[in-house]
């Protein structure tokens, strides 16, 4: 099974914070940017909120990326501009230094973070531009620590047949994010499920080799379609070109919503396509999985 995979375009939005260095978030992600606005603090709100706008008649909740980051904050707290983002069912502001530009790169262009960083950096890949190191944002990170995700026990709620049909299921996750990879395998895990684990695609197709043909083979894959070096969609299409795995069951867990996306996921061959994170929502598309897969004898 080869490695290599056509790579999908991918525009980053470049941003500086105080310290200068570039940092790069998914333009997909952003609605706008703008100056920042006059603020309203809230009591008792997280500390790394700086509070809230107002935008366009509605509420913005402003976060403080430097200190959600572990950065020094900004010369001038009431400078800066705010990237607006649309990112896993939600608005919010982020306060930056300034905007620099948007680049166009390959999603092979996006390396995994540099060995070592460890559980605490905010930052999902690396890539160079005009021979400077970019940091692209975990945002869902930065999220998940102002605003965790809700994780229900779906267990007791599941009818007999659907709890029977979920143990068809033998499951793949597959997320370069740590708190989204751990979003899901709790849902698994909530449902009586055990899962297999990769964070990248490179390595999810090499347990997925591993374990052809032993009683743990693989029949559902649930990726995030956002990776490093391979991304989502050129995992699905290596897998509907690879004999061995071209009816596995793929379902595309992304923080991006839009139709887009699921125009893009349904070329690559997945067979679904849902935006995180909710717990309810991928426990209904799991089931529709695993009906899948039994119906098919996978």
């Amino acid at each position: 099974m080869s490695k290599n995979a056509r790579a999908d375009s991918l525009s980053l939005l470049l941003f500086t914070l105080r310290s200068g260095k570039l940092m790069a978030i998914n333009l997909l992600k952003v609605s706008e940017i703008i100056p920042c606005p006059p603020l309203t603090r809230l009591p008792e709100s997280h500390p790394h909120v700086k509070g809230v706008a107002t935008l366009r008649g509605n509420s913005l909740s402003v976060i403080d990326l430097s200190r959600a980051i572990g950065e020094r904050p900004l010369v001038d707290p009431h400078g800066g501009c705010l990237i607006v983002t649309d990112v896993s069912r939600s608005k919010q502001g982020l306060h930056v230094q300034a905007v620099s530009k948007i680049v166009h790169c390959l999603t092979t262009d996006i390396r995994p973070p540099p060995f070592g960083s460890g559980n605490k950096s905010f930052i999902t890949g690396v890539t160079q531009v005009d021979g400077t190191l970019v940091q692209v944002l975990d945002i869902e990170k930065v999220i998940h620590g102002i605003a965790p995700a809700q994780i229900l026990a779906e267990s007791t709620e599941l009818s007999t047949a659907d709890a029977e049909v979920l143990t068809k299921a033998r499951i793949l996750v597959v997320d370069d994010s740590q708190v989204a990879l751990q979003q899901s395998v709790i849902t698994l895990r909530n449902l009586g499920l055990d899962c297999h684990t990769a964070r990248s695609a490179r390595e999810a197709i090499d347990q997925l080799l591993d374990l052809q043909g032993t009683a743990q083979q693989i029949n559902v894959v649930v990726s995030d379609i956002e990776m490093s070096e391979m991304d989502g969609y050129a995992l699905t299409r290596t897998l509907r070109e690879t004999p061995d795995f071209q009816e596995l069951y793929v379902l595309l867990h992304t923080s991006l919503d839009s139709a887009m996306n699921a125009e893009k996921a349904k070329a690559a061959g997945a067979n679904a396509v849902l935006t995180k994170f909710s717990s309810p929502e991928l426990t209904r598309c799991l089931i529709e999985a695993a009906r899948t897969v039994e119906a098919q004898g996978i």
